[in-house]
């Protein structure tokens, strides 16, 4: 079977949530004896070609961007050769430049589509954008979303759900490093081994000022692992408001981040605006057995959270829930490590790399 992943930018040289999907896709489908390629805008001046971890990306440049969507012409001519050589084609959504190129070459063969998240925040894009996106929904094959919350939720799928499905994403445990005690050590004498873990990209919808408001209201430190175009503001906001209890630890090695995920108490994401489609750091937590702090947001973070069974579940952007869920977790500890327990069962049962290849073969299969 050879199959074509289409997205707008790719690993190694983007490592966010959707590229890390496309890459645990396309190792997967490999070692199952798929060929995978991935087209791809890049910021290099050139066409190019590289291998990576067993399959082909195809890397065009970029030519101008326009609220975060990359276009190219050059892309046009690459994808019209790509199709030809594969007998799927793989979209993953949003991205305009994706849309028009399968309406444009009206494509026969087989197409899926991972709908990662409805777009949110770009409202003037939208305007432009909803008839092309619109004919693009309406003619690919097959649409895909990460969890069955994220269909019930979403206002655009309600027009596509007979020809919709829920295939929840996963991770390799076995690209996680092995911890020497080193690290640990290092960790614990730096904050200890009684905190609450963020991991993230700092962005407008992970809901960090209101978690900024939350450590006024707790004493046990929050560690936040990333960095993005929110952190010189909030570290401004931390300093302003005389909080100690906050770590801006910034990117760190897997290494360094296996190790704070295996000392965490629990996992706290506070992502409170529908952008935040899944949550891929979560899938870590459940991996580390760690119980999860979520906010409902009708996504993906509560079908990977199941409330007062791998977690505890808050309204969003509240902080006096999102205080009162840590301080809970904090006097119960049997109960968080029973939490802790079912996230490992969770993790194991739903959204290992491996179910989530499997489950997408077995869809090319029936469609092909």
């Amino acid at each position: 079977m050879r199959v074509l992943h289409v997205y707008k930018i790719s690993m190694p040289e983007s490592v966010g949530g959707i590229e890390r999907v496309i890459h645990e896709l396309a190792v997967g489908m490999t070692e199952v004896g798929a060929t995978v390629k991935v087209l791809a805008l890049t910021a290099d001046q050139n066409y190019s070609i590289v291998k990576f971890c067993g399959y082909e990306i195809h890397k065009v440049p970029t030519l101008f961007s326009f609220q975060s969507s990359g276009f190219s012409f050059k892309i046009f001519s690459v994808f019209r050769s790509l199709i030809k050589e594969v007998d799927i084609v793989h979209y993953h959504y949003p991205w305009p430049c994706m849309d028009l190129l399968h309406v444009f070459f009206k494509i026969n063969i087989p197409s899926v589509v991972t709908y990662h998240s409805d777009i949110v925040r770009q409202k003037i894009l939208k305007k432009i954008y909803w008839p092309l996106e619109k004919l693009f929904l309406k003619s690919v094959t097959k649409i895909v979303c990460s969890s069955p919350n994220y269909i019930r939720s979403s206002k655009k799928i309600s027009n596509y759900l007979q020809k919709t499905v829920a295939i929840p994403f996963g991770i390799k445990e076995s690209n996680y490093p092995q911890l020497p005690n080193s690290s640990i050590d290092k960790w614990v004498n730096i904050i200890g081994n009684k905190f609450f873990l963020f991991i993230g990209y700092l962005r407008y919808y992970k809901g960090l000022d209101v978690l900024l408001q939350t450590a006024q209201k707790v004493s046990c430190p929050l560690v936040i692992v990333g960095s993005g175009p929110l952190e010189m503001d909030l570290k401004r906001k931390v300093e302003v408001q005389g909080l100690t209890n906050i770590y801006f630890l910034g990117h760190l090695t897997e290494e360094d981040k296996a190790a704070l995920l295996y000392l965490a108490y629990a996992m706290i994401f506070p992502s409170h605006l529908r952008s935040e489609a899944f949550g891929m750091a979560l899938l870590e937590g459940l991996m580390f057995g760690k119980p999860l702090i979520t906010a409902e947001i009708g996504t993906g973070t509560s079908f990977i959270n199941l409330s007062g069974e791998t977690g505890m579940v808050v309204p969003p952007s509240d902080p006096e829930a999102l205080a009162s869920a840590m301080t809970y977790l904090l006097e119960h500890p049997m109960e968080t490590e029973e939490m802790g327990r079912n996230a490992r069962r969770r993790f194991e049962a739903e959204f290992q790399a491996g179910l989530m290849v499997d489950r997408y073969m077995k869809l090319y299969r029936e469609l092909l």
